[in-house]
């Protein structure tokens, strides 16, 4: 099903509810980007996938929305690709970023116990407070 209507612009009763909350610009990088797997694929579930790919390189999900990036690119070294695809992904966390803007995150989500986390450590709950948001909203 298209995510765009025929100006182009995104169909918000189409987006997931993450991205409903999310600012217009995450919603269009989400659209278009389906859209056009859709058409090149023929394949509603690789458009998706492709779709998160897309979000994923400018936006990082914060709680129960997607906010914009400070610097564009992959998230996690699933998104960066490869031949090893098997690998998790971040869902949504920005895993590149820096361990600060990272504990900034748990912070501003009120992770216990953020201030003791290593970098992994701090990716992986921040991902569970995320979905806790998102279990939230629903």
């Amino acid at each position: 099903m298209p995510k765009t209507d025929k100006s182009g612009k995104p169909k918000k009763s189409e987006l997931p509810s993450t991205l409903k909350r999310s600012g217009k610009k995450a919603q269009e990088t989400f659209a278009e980007a389906h859209d056009s797997a859709a058409e090149s694929y023929g394949d509603e579930e690789r458009a998706h996938r492709v779709a998160y790919s897309a979000l994923k390189h400018t936006h990082e999900k914060v709680g129960d929305h997607w906010e914009p990036k400070e610097k564009a690119g992959p998230s996690d070294k699933q998104a960066k690709g490869g031949k090893d695809t098997s690998r998790k992904t971040a869902g949504g966390v920005d895993a590149n970023a820096s361990k600060e803007h990272l504990y900034d995150l748990a912070k501003k989500l009120d992770v216990p116990g953020r201030s003791k986390m290593n970098k992994s450590e701090l990716v992986d709950a921040v991902q569970k407070a995320n979905d806790k948001e998102t279990r939230k909203s629903r």
